[in-house]
């Protein structure tokens, strides 16, 4: 097999699914302990990402094979960077991310309930904002997931004024595998490496610990509201229902954090 750049990738990924599976189930279980507890007691699990940690919520829910339960907090002002300078740039991004206050404010915009919990994804966990955001659920009760890249964490310094890392603030710490810098391929000729992958490893968690949750609430006595994929149900009609009752669970969970009885 001829040595490429693609092989190289694919290659370290696979390494890092594979330390995932051999490292982080007993913190994956812990994890999805609390999850589905706070989903059984009708509680939600909020889910936090900046940067492309978004897309790690929006893995989470609503995504094909997911369900309610988990609560995705996306701010705009925080992931729509795309036209890179301008608008919404990333220089704006950069900024916001490490301001002290900002995840207070998102806070302030919620209710929370005794059974509520929090997962903070943030492959670095340096930023002042996720941080905050950690420290802000914890100081309203909530148990806070950490999916994070610790050998990242443990190469850089801390941008919160406590010096804390998200990695030190979670109840329970998901390791993603990846490591400092995230970019990962070498070409000769170009100084710097691309391709990064905590996104892969950090969906490879999410879906594991999405998986391991909705076992658990079965086990638990309560089926979780599936959002699946109407190209596979048999009858349409099946598929519009099942469509139909995520909707409303979702509305009926998402009332509770503007104002719970």
């Amino acid at each position: 097999m001829v040595d490429t750049a693609s092989i190289r990738y694919i290659t370290t990924i696979q390494g890092i699914v594979q330390k995932i599976l051999d490292t982080q189930l007993e913190a994956i279980e812990r994890a999805a302990e609390i999850c589905s507890e706070t989903i059984v007691r009708d509680g939600l699990v909020f889910c936090w990402g900046g940067g492309h940690s978004r897309m790690s919520v929006e893995e989470m829910f609503p995504r094909i094979g997911s369900y309610p339960g988990f609560f995705p907090m996306v701010e705009l002002a925080l992931t729509f960077y795309t036209n890179v300078v301008g608008n919404d740039g990333l220089e704006q991004s950069f900024f916001i991310e490490r301001a002290d206050g900002y995840a207070d404010s998102i806070l302030k915009s919620y209710e929370f309930g005794p059974h509520d919990s929090m997962i903070c994804f943030s492959s670095t966990g340096i930023n002042g904002v996720v941080i905050d955001m950690a420290l802000g659920a914890r100081e309203r009760g909530m148990p806070v997931i950490a999916v994070t890249s610790v050998a990242h964490a443990d190469a850089t310094s801390s941008r919160h004024k406590s010096g804390k890392k998200l990695k030190e603030i979670a109840d329970v710490v998901i390791d993603n595998c990846t490591p400092p810098g995230d970019a990962v391929v070498d070409i000769e000729g170009l100084k710097y490496k691309v391709s990064p992958t905590s996104t892969i490893g950090a969906a490879t968690i999410v879906n594991a610990l999405k998986a391991r949750t909705a076992e658990l609430m079965i086990q638990k006595g309560v089926e979780p509201i599936v959002l699946t994929s109407p190209h596979f149900v048999q009858r349409q009609e099946e598929a519009n229902e099942q469509l139909q009752r995520v909707y409303k669970e979702t509305k009926r969970r998402r009332r509770m954090i503007y104002g719970r009885d």
